[in-house]
């Protein structure tokens, strides 16, 4: 794998996040309340797909516990329409068709991981495929990237996945939300 800059590390302030989301509002870290930003591979990706659809799912719960989610995506903002915000979701998302973001909070790049993840989690592609079509099966090697700050702009957790699929666990997610300020 190669890591393009620095992975963060915990209690150490979450660079500032210069962000337009897919409607033109600028975005910005909330202050006071609990943030999960989550680096995605590109908006075509299967595996992307099965994990917005997810994180979509838990969204209520995690937002009555003060927790909001930035969704980036290395894609175009045609591309995070088309096959993100096709339905409604309930969090920003972002499109950063050149990678900045990835490179700038320390993404890796793996074609292995790539082929991990397609040799691996083969009921999840197929579910991820029948979700965005075999366009699906052109997405690039980035690998995601999850970080959970605390209400002070802190990171608490940066999660470097392993394969194109590999996330922080929900259950992760939830107990950071459920977690008393401080």
């Amino acid at each position: 794998m190669t890591r393009t800059t620095t992975a963060l590390q915990p209690n150490q302030p979450l660079p500032a996040l210069s962000l337009t989301d897919i409607h033109g509002k600028p975005l910005h870290a909330p202050t006071g309340r609990k943030l999960l930003v989550s680096l995605f591979r590109e908006a075509s990706c299967p595996f992307c797909n099965i994990r917005v659809f997810e994180l979509t799912q838990h969204h209520r719960k995690l937002k009555s516990l003060n927790l909001d989610i930035v969704a980036v995506f290395q894609s175009s903002e045609a591309d995070v329409k088309r096959f993100i915000a096709r339905q409604p979701r309930p969090f920003r998302s972002v499109a950063d068709p050149g990678g900045k973001m990835h490179r700038q909070l320390g993404g890796q790049n793996s074609l292995m991981g790539k082929m991990k993840a397609m040799m691996l989690r083969v009921p999840g592609m197929m579910r991820g495929l029948s979700m965005v079509g075999l366009v699906g099966m052109k997405s690039g090697n980035a690998m995601p990237v999850d970080i959970l700050v605390d209400e002070f702009g802190r990171v608490v957790t940066a999660y470097y996945g392993r394969d194109a699929g590999d996330h922080i666990p929900v259950s992760q997610i939830l107990a950071f939300a459920l977690r008393e300020p401080g």
